[in-house]
């Protein structure tokens, strides 16, 4: 199983998006990922966001140990550029 990335549904939205960032600096470092969507804040809540990361902001990055990893975007695109992604699994458990 790769690893999740969890962002908004805005797939469309590139350029300066938080969640573009951090998909393409992936795709970039050639990282396999699944993309698992959330709703927008005006559409409905990110109980599932918030569930797994304890806050409710996207991207965030679920390793296959079950662990988190969010940043602000820039600088987990940062992060993932550096080669230094997986350093972050295991830092953060999943929120209960």
């Amino acid at each position: 199983m790769a690893i999740k990335l969890y962002r908004c549904k805005n797939l469309w939205m590139k350029a300066g998006h938080p969640c573009w960032r951090v998909q393409n600096a992936l795709d970039d470092q050639g990282i396999e990922y699944e993309v698992v969507t959330g709703p927008w804040p005006a559409i409905g809540k990110r109980h599932e966001i918030e569930q797994l990361s304890g806050q409710t902001k996207y991207p965030v990055i679920q390793f296959e140990d079950g662990s988190v990893y969010r940043e602000e975007s820039k600088d987990m695109a940062d992060t993932i550029t550096a080669g230094k992604l997986f350093e972050k699994q295991g830092a953060q458990q999943a929120a209960s």
